[in-house]
């Protein structure tokens, strides 16, 4: 890395974001554990398997169409576990609180986090609150832990990926990060873009009854499906070939990109999943989807190709090919 200071791209989930971790974090935090760079460290304590994740959560603005900086710090712990194979069952939360906050925005906040861990079975267990003076934070921000138990006889990994595995998303892309846009900016459009966030444990559970043969999940949140793609690919060393015509997109998350130059792509999801599967196993597999309300509009978008070239390639819609890399800026920063 050649910066002397962090910069906003560093927290956007692309190069710069790899890159931070992989030269500053990883060689002084080594261990297998977190080697795996998965979205959960999977643990095993005695004859059980358990994963644990943390994150934190800064989205500007704390309300959003379809959600607030409390639903989505609970979303978006449980899909990091349940990726991962995991039952999630507790979680923490600490918030930052800044002098002056609004105890009304708090009050909301909280009863939204409680109602998302409720739908989710997940009960917050522990916590933590500290305030700032005026000025050194913004409003609030909150992290939170979770913990669950992996029942999965599978290893969900980029290593278990195979060649000839199909690549599923579970619905349209993009509309967290267009929910977030169309807020931020003020944009007056025909129709509301709500923000995907929702709670994934669920339908994951209700796909591993129905699959052996599931090798790697991921949740497809900063960065967007791109980035998370060209993550996996190069992990893998494998070449994804994906076809823009199957990728699933809400047109008026279209027409925000079309507006503001963004590809949707890379827009931030909170309640999307790419899934990689045996092809045998995927009519089960989105049968299982499309009966629950969070898979409804699941598709296949893509194929894992026995080359070793670590890459996503797109077939676009008109015919060509273009190559899916890290982003190497942050597109819309502080999304979640």
């Amino acid at each position: 890395m050649k910066y002397d200071k962090i910069l906003l791209e560093h927290g956007g989930g692309g190069l710069l974001s790899h890159e931070l971790i992989s030269e500053y974090f990883l060689p002084r935090f080594e261990n297998p554990y977190l080697e795996r760079l998965e979205d959960s460290a999977v643990l095993t304590i005695g004859n059980q398997k358990f994963c644990f994740t943390t994150d934190s959560y800064v989205v500007s603005p704390i309300f959003f169409p379809g959600g607030n900086i409390g639903s989505l710090a609970v979303h978006g712990t449980i899909n990091d576990l349940s990726v991962c194979g995991g039952n999630p069952l507790y979680m923490s939360c600490g918030f930052i609180l800044e002098e002056g906050f609004p105890f009304e925005s708090l009050q909301t906040i909280i009863k939204t986090m409680s109602e998302a861990a409720t739908e989710a079975n997940v009960k917050i267990v522990t916590g933590d609150t500290k305030v700032v003076a005026r000025g050194a934070a913004d409003g609030i921000f909150i992290n939170t832990s979770g913990i669950g138990i992996v029942e999965y006889p599978g290893t969900l990994s980029v290593k278990s990926i195979q060649p000839g595995d199909v690549i599923i998303v579970n619905g349209t892309i993009g509309d967290h990060g267009a929910a977030i846009v169309q807020a931020r900016e003020r944009l007056m459009l025909t129709s509301d873009i709500l923000s995907d966030s929702a709670p994934l444990n669920g339908l994951i559970a209700e796909i591993l009854k129905v699959s052996p043969n599931v090798h790697c999940m991921r949740d497809a949140t900063r960065g967007g499906l791109g980035a998370i793609l060209a993550e996996i690919a190069k992990s893998a060393g494998m070449r994804f070939n994906i076809d823009e015509k199957t990728i699933p997109v809400q047109d008026n998350v279209r027409g925000v990109c079309e507006i503001l130059g963004f590809d949707p792509l890379f827009l931030a999801n909170e309640g999307k999943m790419i899934l990689f599967c045996a092809e045998s196993d995927a009519d089960a597999i989105l049968n299982v989807m499309h009966q629950h309300k969070y898979g409804q509009k699941a598709t296949v978008i893509g194929a894992v190709n026995n080359a070793s070239q670590g890459r996503v390639v797109l077939k676009t819609s008109i015919g060509g090919e273009r190559m899916i890399d890290l982003p190497t800026g942050e597109l819309v920063p502080r999304i979640c």
